[in-house]
């Protein structure tokens, strides 16, 4: 899958707004930078913890709620 189609995706899941949605990826990065197992079976080594963040938002494995 594309990365636009990802983030169109992702978008998705928090109501199109992108401010949040940029929230919770800078949240999953951060915690994927400090041991996190990824959700999806990707090699952390080999995809970027953003990617991963993103694909785990627009597979709905993270839910995100508003404040």
């Amino acid at each position: 899958m594309r990365m636009e189609e990802i983030n169109a995706k992702a978008l998705v899941h928090t109501g199109g707004d992108r401010y949040l949605l940029s929230v919770a990826v800078n949240k999953r990065v951060d915690e994927l930078f400090k041991g996190a197992k990824p959700l999806l079976d990707l090699d952390i080594k080999k995809v970027k913890p953003v990617d991963i963040a993103l694909r785990e938002i627009s597979e709905g494995l993270i839910k995100i709620t508003k404040y």
